[in-house]
């Protein structure tokens, strides 16, 4: 199908460094052409140097981030998978879950913050739970909304032969399910990251989170800017290898 977004990725990326390139070269030339100062707008060729003369703390930063990221995804995403199966299986579980869900994640994550650091503490087990909480609901409603997809006469037609719930869901809702489940969970990637430095930035002992709040407390604004930086790059390649993984399973798309 080359109508597909899946098919045209290849494409979409082409499009997307050549937009990163020239949103760096106008930003360089705005910062240096107006001399801009640094609490106000760092060239990029600035920033990029205190990156590098900051890779030990940025590095070891990144590493405390992504870990918290990823793990949060992970426990996020089988949450958010069960609960839309258990829905799937036992609808009357319908009007106990969904609306306590819905009830929850109607408050901004980051409101949950001081609760969540009280309860686990300033390490990384507060902000994996607080990745957990912004990612589950997301995959959660995919996961839902694709099992909900399939055909009422295809289920009929299994039935007829014999199936039961259980074979039902794994040969045929899962896999109808799968595009919108790997879509949420895409989607999700970019979102866990951000938690996790946010929530870093409220209480931590390391963390890309956590250095930003220092040099905000040092005004040192360069710093600031290198490890956006860092966070951004961290951020897109877990959203790039998610999005590979997709175009993986997906192979017909």
């Amino acid at each position: 199908m080359s109508g597909s977004p899946l098919a045209s990725s290849p494409l979409a990326v082409q499009r997307g460094i050549l937009g990163a390139v020239l949103l760096v070269v106008c930003w360089e030339g705005l910062a240096r052409g107006l001399h801009l100062p640094s609490y106000v707008l760092p060239a990029v060729s600035e920033i990029l140097a205190g990156v590098w003369s900051k890779r030990a703390l940025l590095g070891e930063a990144a590493g405390y981030t992504v870990l918290e990221a990823v793990v949060g995804y992970g426990q996020g995403c089988l949450i958010g998978i069960g609960l839309a199966v258990a829905l799937t299986m036992l609808p009357a579980l319908h009007a106990v879950i969904l609306p306590a869900a819905t009830a929850i994640n109607s408050v901004p994550v980051v409101a949950y913050s001081p609760l969540i650091l009280l309860w686990f503490g300033i390490g990384v087990a507060s902000k994996m739970v607080m990745v957990a909480m912004a990612v589950s609901f997301t995959v959660f409603l995919s996961t839902l909304a694709g099992l909900d997809r399939v055909d009422r006469r295809a289920i009929d037609l299994m039935r007829s032969f014999g199936a039961g719930r259980l074979s039902i869901l794994w040969r045929l809702r899962l896999p109808t399910a799968l595009p919108l489940l790997l879509a949420g969970m895409r989607v999700s990637t970019v979102r866990s990251v951000i938690v996790a430095i946010i929530t870093e930035m409220l209480g931590a002992y390391g963390g890309l989170g956590w250095v930003i709040y220092q040099a905000v407390l040092q005004i040192d604004f360069v710093q600031v800017w290198s490890a956006i930086f860092v966070a951004s790059a961290a951020s897109l390649s877990f959203f790039g290898l998610i999005g590979f993984l997709e175009r993986k399973i997906l192979f017909w798309k």
